[in-house]
Parts: structure tokens; C-alpha cells; sequence
């Protein structure tokens, strides 16, 4: 939200504790509860029939969780009371430390339970639930992040919120229990007073809902000023943009790769490959096992926040593909590739649905058989990838050790210097501190052998961390995070040639398809766990899911994977599309009668927005199928933020990206031929070795496609192999290059060097 609310009066002595800023040294300094529930011991609670893996954590807290539905908001209204709304997901560490602190402290718990309805959310689940009680909690000035802590009235309207609050005061700052004694004092004594102004908290927020697009026209400075901004905030010495904490943010590079496709300046190549490489030798990549951890606590991508997200890694990947293909560079492909196979091992439902997170915290292994694990208590941030120099020695032997310890930053008194609390001490975060050539100096070997060394001594290591007690994984699938990994596997197996990636891809596909999509109504589900599926799709499941099958279909060509994702385009149109300006709403008309306000994101963050995703999901298509209602649904969508692309670029980088689709001539390439043919299958791998971003690509087969493609576009009746020869076809807007069968011929029209090319 871009204004303040009002909170009440009462509560004004409370503010404070709205931006208290999260540390580890808070944490550290917290004294232990002296009594706990420990979960898995004693009377759960109404989370115990959930299939969440966030709302079991809580399912033997003392406090009386509700999940969010009528049962609570009964229970509210017949009594009443104040809700406390909780949300926040399964690997959220602060989350952790306010559920061992608080939630587990009967003392705590039984003022809650005495005062309030307490209702626990998986933002992750519920994402529409989320994004209201952070808009209210970030426009008021409460601050934002997760857990998020909000007081509401029976009637779901906020009053009062804030983050992680400590159990006891702290630093001069009230503790979570005088806040909860507090405002049930205000409640029973002001009680219209917190009623008007949670009204006008819940007034703002449907002020907020409705504020208009600020509509413009599709303007290519809008992408030239993001690039000016990119420019000024890239720090060239540490790799990436800002200081810390640094998150990857993959839809930054994105952007700026395609204006480098655009414009051809080599500062966008740059700023791209620089980042890319930092943070693949810093400790946010997991230099053992392969994908990113979710931020860095520093500036140089050394200390990360150890927990593991599905969508970081699935957007990433495809960052690291695409600067390969731009650069060539073999270390861009390495890491793409290690980052899948970590998700293909450690992140795949047998049956090929992808798991959505892996906890920071985990048991250290020092402990392993020595206490029961049945909670966080015991857990440590990143205990499971940290190691002591003497560890490594022990395992790999001294010679190996020592070339190991070289290449990787390992110190004998540990290299986490710049973890202000101390958490890491005498351990080793492994990074990239030497180069392959470096280490083979260092110990008067060839390049050759250190490297067969280290990946010997990888082997190991990975071996004996497997053994450790792992983090906790969170094992539901969501279906938009899985359209980006399908995205990710798709294009790695284009290319990189590796047939592993794309049976990936068409397992989670046909996964998605069978567990949370249903054919009769052709409508979506967001959650699936253990046989259930749960909440109706979002408009960003349908967005990136179709994006995602757009990518199977340029990696398989199979029609099959295109008619879904126009299938899945015409409900997203149905269900979320604001016929009159444009845009995706998050939800469907009636979606949960529950919810405050109707919203629709305006900017792209972690993951990019519904209406970025389908602005680009409905001009690809339009290309396909030559479909009017999806080109005007995408250029209504960029329209409508068109004022807020040029006024304020870098909050939208994926639609910077549609927008940069939508001006330039997009390439359709259709090659004419059997896929099983040698000719056709080197004319594909033409395409897919080069950075083309704005472009289709399509496969005409006589004897199988043809047909399925012409009720779309009829002119491809004319499209056919030249002398019996795989035969490519290059268009724009329908008008085509004079065919070619000639792969030297394909090559120079791709690379825009013909004697009359356009």
C-alpha cells in the first residue's frame, strides 16, 4: 500500500514494535521458556486435520489454532473476541524461533486462548490471505515480514500487526505477552473505539484495491530508463545490485538480458554474467550439492540464509541458461545443471511432482542420536552444510583436504568472519575462493588432476552430508512453482541436450494435470499433499503454469502441451482478466467470501507478477495461434501499468520483459520435418543453441501436427519439406523469409546476417 493507516489510540505505545527489526543477537539472547509442549506430545489442536506442513508444526502447540475458515470466524463473532491471525511457512525460521519462544510456552499460550481466536495461515498455501494482512501491515507501519502478526476483529478487519515479536520485553520494548494482555485490556474497555478504526484500516485497503492502473502508452523508454537504474545500483566489486541482506531476484536478470538481446549493449551482458558468476562462488550456492540457498546476510553472497526454495532455484536455472547461451560460457551450464539435478534429487515426488522447500534449521550432527528431534529446539541454522576444517581433513585425507580446503575457503578457525553473531563460529561456509588454475599452482599440480581430485573429494563430502540428520522438506506441491520448474527443466533440456530435464518436465506436467487440474471444468487447484488437493488456483497458477507449458511444447513439440496452455489462457481470461483496463486480478469472482479486498499485484518481487507472466504467456500464444483475444488481452494488461513501467521501471521487470516482446518483431520459426530425422533434429538444435528470446518456435510434422496447428493458422497449409529435406521457415507477422533446407543458409537468417534480412 503507497499510504498510512490509522491504528488506535490505545495501541500508539505499541507502534514501536512494528519496526523492530528481526536479528539473530535477539534471538540468541532469548531466554528459554521454562515449560514447552513439545510437538507430537500431548492434546493437539484444530491444525491436527491439516495437510500443511507449516500448520503441523503447530498442531500440538498449546495455543488453540484454528486453521482460516467459519469455524474460527464463528467462534469470533459468538464470543466476541479478537481474532490473532499468524502466518507465515513451513521453513521460515523466524517462524521457528516465535513457535519455540511463544506458541510452545502454555503461560503464553493460555492468554491467548483465554482472550483471542487464534488462527494459524501457510502463506505459501494461501497467498491471497497473505498479500491483504501485508498490505495492511506495511501501509500502516506495523512492518512486514514472516511470521506476520496480526490482531483483527471478529469481522476480519486489522487493528494492530507487527512481525516477530519477543516472548518477554526486551531492549525497552514490550514482549508478546504485555501485547496480547494489553490489547485484550483495549478490547474490553475501547472496544468501538478499535472497531472504527479497524474499519478504516479495512476502508484503505479497498481504496487501495481500486486504485486505478496507471495506464500509459507501450513506451520502449520504459526499458531504457529500467536499464539506467540497473546501471547506477550495480556494485560491481561484490556482484548484484544494493547491499545486504542481497536476494538473486532472477526476474533482474531477466530483464536485463533480453534488453541486451535488444540493444546490444554489452554493460547488460556484463552486469548479468558478473552477478551470475558472484553468486555461484559465493556461499549462497550450495558448492557440494548444487541450488541456491534463498538470500545472503552480507553483501558478497558469502553467508547465506540457508533455507532452499523451489522457486529460487527453478528461476535461476533459467537465468544460468540463458547467459549460457548468450556467453558460451561452460560454467553458466555447470551450475544450471547442478541446480537441477539437486531439485531431480533431493526436491521430486516419486511420481514427478516437485516439493516446494528445505528448512534452514536442522539437527547438527554432533547431536544426531543424542536427543530426540521432535522440534526446533535443538536445530541450528545451516548445521547441515557447515563444516570444521578438521571434519574435512578426517574425510578427504591431508592432501586431498588441503587442495579441497584451498579451493573452497575452508580456515581452520572457520571463515564466517562476517556473521555478526557468532552462529557459524569455528565453521566453514564453503565458497569458490580459488580458481581451478590457482589451486593447481598452489600445490604444483596439473589442472587436469586437481580437478579429478576435487570431484572426487565432492563425492565424498556429499556422501558423509547425506548421512547428517536433514533439514526438514516441505513435500506439498504448488502449482505455480512447479510451472517455473517445468519452465526450467524444459529449457535445460533444449538446451543442454540432456533428455533427463525434460522427462522432469513432462512427469510434473502430468503430475499437475492428474492431481490438481480438472479437465470438465478446465479449472486449477493451487496445493497438493499426501492425495489432497486444496484452494482453488490463483491467477499466478494458471500464469506460470502456462508459461511452463508453453516451454514443454518448444522442448517436445508436442501439440498436446499447447492446447493446454491455451486451454488454461481462455479460464485465466474467464476467472481473473479485468475485461474493462486490463490486468489479472490474484483471485476469481467468489474465490473465498472471506477475503477483505479483490487485489492485483503491481510489481514483481520473488516471483514476478500474475499479469507480468500472462501479459508475455498471452502475446507467445497470440503468435501461435494467431488468436486476437490474447494479443489484446496482453497489450490491454501492458496499457494499463504502461504509466508505472516509465514512471517507476524496476518494479516490474517481468513485464518490462512482455513489454520488450509486444514492441519488438517476434521471430516465428517453423521447421518443416520428422523430429526423428537427423536433418530436423540439427535445424531445432540451430535454434535452441542461441539467445533468441523474442521468437517461437514451432515443428511441422505432415504425418502427425499439421493438422492441429491449421485451425489456427491456415497459412501453414503451404508449409512443407523441400525435396524431401527438413525445411525451415523464418517469419514475422506471418510474412516469411524465402525457405531454406540449407543448415548454413537457417544459420544466417537466425543470426540476422541475409543480404536482405529484416
Amino acid at each position: 500500500m503507497r499510504r498510512n493507516l490509522i491504528i488506535v489510540a490505545a495501541l500508539t505505545a505499541l507502534s514501536v514494535l512494528a519496526y523492530f527489526t528481526i536479528s539473530r543477537l535477539a534471538a540468541a539472547e532469548a531466554k528459554e521458556p521454562e515449560a514447552r509442549n513439545r510437538r507430537g506430545r500431548g492434546k493437539p489442536n484444530h491444525l491436527i486435520g491439516e495437510k500443511s506442513p507449516y500448520l503441523l508444526q503447530h498442531a500440538y502447540n498449546p495455543v488453540a489454532w484454528y486453521p482460516w475458515g467459519e469455524a474460527a470466524f464463528a467462534k469470533a463473532r459468538k464470543e466476541s473476541k479478537p481474532i490473532f491471525l499468524s502466518i507465515g511457512y513451513s521453513t521460515c525460521h523466524w517462524c521457528h524461533v516465535m513457535e519455540k519462544e511463544s506458541f510452545s510456552n502454555p503461560g503464553i499460550a493460555a492468554v491467548m486462548n483465554k482472550y483471542l481466536v487464534s488462527i494459524k495461515v501457510d502463506r505459501e498455501e494461501r497467498p491471497d490471505v497473505d498479500g491483504i494482512y501485508m498490505a495492511a501491515a506495511t501501509g500502516a507501519g506495523w512492518g512486514g515480514g514472516w511470521p506476520l502478526s496480526m490482531w483483527l476483529t471478529p469481522e476480519l478487519k486489522p487493528f494492530f500487526g507487527g512481525t516477530y515479536f519477543p516472548p518477554d520485553a526486551r531492549f525497552g520494548r514490550p514482549g508478546f505477552k504485555q501485547i496480547l494482555e494489553r490489547v485484550a485490556e483495549v478490547w474490553k474497555t475501547r472496544r468501538e473505539d478499535v472497531r472504527s478504526d479497524a474499519e478504516r484500516v479495512a476502508k484503505a485497503l479497498e481504496q487501495y484495491s481500486r486504485v486505478e492502473g496507471r495506464s500509459g502508452p507501450l513506451n520502449p523508454e520504459a526499458l531504457d530508463k529500467a536499464f539506467a537504474g540497473y546501471k547506477e545500483s550495480f556494485v560491481s566489486s561484490k556482484g548484484g545490485f544494493g547491499g545486504a541482506p542481497k536476494f538473486p531476484m532472477p526476474v533482474n536478470q531477466n530483464f536485463l538480458l533480453r534488453y541486451y538481446a535488444r540493444s546490444k549493449d554489452k554493460k547488460a551482458l556484463d552486469m548479468v554474467a558478473h552477478a551470475l558468476k558472484e553468486m555461484a562462488k559465493g556461499g549462497i550456492y550450495d558448492q557440494v550439492g548444487g541450488g541456491f540457498h534463498r538470500y545472503s546476510t552480507d553483501d558478497k553472497w558469502h553467508i547465506p540464509h540457508f533455507e532452499k526454495m523451489l522457486y529460487d532455484n527453478a528461476q535461476l536455472a533459467a537465468n544460468y541458461l540463458d547467459a549460457y547461451q548468450a556467453t558460451k560460457d561452460p560454467e553458466f551450464a555447470r551450475v544450471a545443471r547442478e541446480t537441477l539435478d539437486y531439485v531431480l534429487r533431493d526436491m521430486t515426488h516419486p511420481e514427478g511432482g516437485f516439493y516446494s522447500a528445505e528448512d534452514a534449521d536442522s539437527l547438527p550432527p554432533e547431536l544426531a542420536g543424542k536427543v530426540e528431534d521432535v522440534g526446533h529446539e535443538h536445530r541450528s541454522e545451516g548445521a547441515f552444510y557447515i563444516w570444521p576444517k578438521g571434519e574435512l581433513l578426517r574425510i578427504l585425507g591431508k592432501d586431498a583436504g588441503e587442495i579441497f580446503s584451498y579451493r573452497y575457503g575452508v580456515e581452520p578457525g572457520g571463515n564466517a568472519e562476517s556473521d555478526p553473531q557468532g552462529e557459524f563460529k569455528g565453521k566453514n561456509i564453503l565458497y569458490l575462493a580459488h580458481t581451478i588454475p590457482e589451486t593447481a599452482r598452489k600445490f604444483g599440480k596439473s589442472e587436469a588432476d586437481v580437478g579429478r581430485i576435487l570431484e572426487e573429494a565432492k563425492r565424498k563430502v556429499l556422501e558423509i552430508r547425506a548421512a547428517r540428520p536433514r533439514p526438514q522438506r516441505d513435500d506439498k506441491v504448488l502449482s505455480d512453482w512447479n510451472g517455473l520448474m517445468i519452465s526450467a527443466n524444459a529449457r535445460a533440456a533444449q538446451i543442454l541436450d540432456d533428455a533427463r530435464y525434460l522427462d522432469a518436465a513432462q512427469k510434473s506436467a502430468a503430475f499437475i494435470r492428474t492431481r490438481l487440474y480438472g479437465e470438465k471444468a478446465n479449472r486449477l487447484h493451487r496445493r497438493w499433499r499426501e492425495g489432497e488437493r486444496k484452494v482453488s488456483g490463483l491467477a499466478v497458477d494458471y500464469a506460470l503454469l502456462t508459461q511452463g507449458l508453453i516451454d514443454l511444447y518448444e522442448a517436445t513439440f508436442d501439440v498436446e502441451w499447447l492446447n493446454w496452455a491455451v486451454q488454461l489462457s481462455e479460464a485465466q481470461l474467464k476467472l481473473f482478466y479485468d475485461p474493462e483496463k486490463g490486468g489479472f486480478y490474484q483471485t476469481a469472482p467468489g474465490h473465498d467470501k472471506n477475503l477483505l479486498i479483490r487485489s492485483m499485484d503491481d510489481s514483481d518481487n520473488v516471483i514476478p507478477a500474475a499479469s507480468s507472466v500472462a501479459a508475455l504467456n498471452f502475446l507467445r500464444l497470440a503468435q501461435f495461434t494467431d488468436r486476437k483475444d490474447f494479443r489484446q488481452a496482453a497489450e490491454k494488461t501492458l496499457t494499463r501499468f504502461g504509466a508505472q513501467m516509465a514512471q517507476q521501471p524496476r518494479s516490474l521487470p517481468q513485464m518490462l520483459v512482455a513489454l520488450d516482446y509486444a514492441l519488438s518483431k517476434t521471430k516465428q520459426i517453423i521447421i518443416a520435418g520428422n523430429l526423428q530425422s537427423p536433418d530436423t533434429r540439427e535445424m531445432v538444435r540451430q535454434v535452441q543453441s542461441r539467445f533468441i528470446p523474442n521468437k517461437i518456435l514451432m515443428v511441422v510434422d505432415e504425418g502427425k501436427n499439421k493438422e492441429a496447428f491449421l485451425r489456427w493458422l491456415p497459412f501453414l497449409k503451404g508449409v512443407g519439406r523441400i525435396k524431401g529435406k527438413a525445411t525451415a521457415y523464418v517469419c514475422v507477422d506471418y510474412a516469411c523469409e524465402l525457405p531454406t533446407n540449407d543448415p548454413r543458409t537457417f544459420e544466417t537468417i537466425l543470426d540476422d546476417k541475409q543480404p536482405n534480412g529484416r
